[in-house]
């Protein structure tokens, strides 16, 4: 029996699309400061699919609907987020990059577009999501990159920055397959709080601190609660081996507060080498 379409999901290899369809992938960057997210909302037009869809339908010439590698949050950044939709617009993929940037916010851009195939999909088809989380940790908050990085207050006097040793000791609890219940957001709506967390690392970079963390998939808030715990062990609040003590109590009230968007962005997507995607991981560019 032919496995029917469906307009945006994963395609077997008996089913027939529509003829003339066509399945186009795109790596897009955002500033995240002015949206309430990636996520269309019903009560605000101000997210980033909202913008994207809007633009889409327009250089189509058709409504056009999309699906994302991973869903950020309110006031979160993305240097690499990959999108798709489907359409029956022919356009070169130059032509699908320009002509989007043209209706799009300047806090919005399209890096690059890619003609993928229906077995293809930017969610399904991705084996790991990386965020950046870029810090500075100092006495007075700093006037320049505001929402683009966290300030971290440092009250102790004495101390010139974070406890990097400690905060490492604690990230390394958390690698490998564990239930994170104790780092997921009270709303989040996963059917399971077990993810794999496939590395997480610190990188230092002048007066920016920028922690690293690659996992199969994400919870809601996941990273920002995650960074509230190794904010609070860099400054010596807490110790180290309390990250593996949460991953045992499976209890978000016994967590430390969820940290700041600042300064999170959305960095990579990597999918099987099979599909022959293009896009790279993107750092930001104050790394």
């Amino acid at each position: 029996m032919t496995y029917l379409y469906k307009k945006n999901c994963e395609i077997r290899d008996d089913a027939i699309p529509p003829e003339g369809m066509r399945r186009i992938a795109f790596q897009v960057e955002y500033n995240g400061s002015a949206f309430y997210g990636f996520q269309r909302q019903k009560n605000t037009e101000k997210t980033i699919q909202e913008a994207l869809e809007r633009a889409l339908t327009r250089v189509a010439n058709e409504p056009i609907t999309l699906v994302c590698a991973g869903r950020t949050d309110a006031l979160v950044h993305a240097t690499a987020q990959v999108i798709h939709f489907d359409t029956f617009a022919e356009r070169t993929e130059v032509n699908w990059v320009r002509g989007v940037n043209s209706y799009l916010p300047t806090t919005i851009r399209v890096i690059e577009a890619q003609d993928v195939g229906f077995k293809f999909h930017a969610r399904f088809s991705a084996l790991s999501r990386t965020y950046s989380y870029l810090m500075n940790a100092s006495h007075i908050k700093p006037t320049h990159l505001d929402t683009l990085v966290t300030w971290v207050r440092l009250y102790n006097e004495n101390q010139t920055g974070l406890n990097l040793d400690a905060m490492t000791k604690a990230a390394n609890h958390l690698k490998g397959h564990h239930d994170f219940t104790s780092f997921q957001a009270s709303g989040c709506q996963a059917k399971t709080a077990t993810r794999t967390m496939i590395d997480i690392y610190f990188e230092p970079r002048g007066k920016i601190v920028c922690l690293n963390i690659t996992a199969n998939a994400f919870l809601q808030h996941m990273v920002r609660n995650i960074m509230g715990l190794l904010i609070k062990v860099g400054k010596g609040k807490i110790d180290p081996d309390y990250a593996c003590t949460l991953l045992t109590l499976k209890d978000r009230t016994k967590a430390p507060d969820t940290a700041s968007p600042d300064g999170l962005y959305f960095v990579s997507v990597s999918y099987p080498d099979a599909l022959n995607i293009r896009f790279k991981p993107r750092k930001p560019m104050l790394l």
